[in-house]
């Protein structure tokens, strides 16, 4: 998956937001005003940050090495990815899924109009 498909991919989710809080070089998604999503526009290879499950987090890690402890953001909840690495689309549109689930479901009046998708024990 290559930065634009992921950018797609993440304004497909209900009520996803885009927006550039951080400077024109990284690009920041939102579900209910929240982050659930970072791209940087100026890192080669792409990399990307997303919220996750402190358990499954620990296991992406070790099942892919382009997952790796957040930087920047803290190491229990986020895991910077690397695009077009190896990790087949399915499984970062799961984790995309995910990030988004986690966030979407911590807002006050959260019902199933944002949609489920991929559950920690489903990945």
């Amino acid at each position: 998956m290559d930065l634009a498909k992921f950018r797609e991919y993440c304004l497909s989710k209900p009520q996803a937001t885009e927006d550039t809080p951080f400077g024109p070089d990284v690009l920041v998604f939102r579900v209910g005003g929240k982050i659930f999503a970072l791209a940087s526009l100026d890192e080669v290879p792409a990399r990307v940050n997303l919220k996750c499950d402190p358990d499954l987090a620990l296991e992406l890690r070790d099942r892919y090495e382009q997952v790796q402890p957040g930087y920047h953001m803290n190491k229990k909840h986020w895991n910077p990815v690397e695009l077009e690495s190896g990790i087949p689309d399915a499984e970062l549109r799961k984790m995309i899924d995910h990030s988004f689930d986690l966030v979407a479901k911590s807002l006050p009046h959260h019902g199933d109009k944002n949609g489920g998708s991929a559950s920690p024990k489903t990945m």
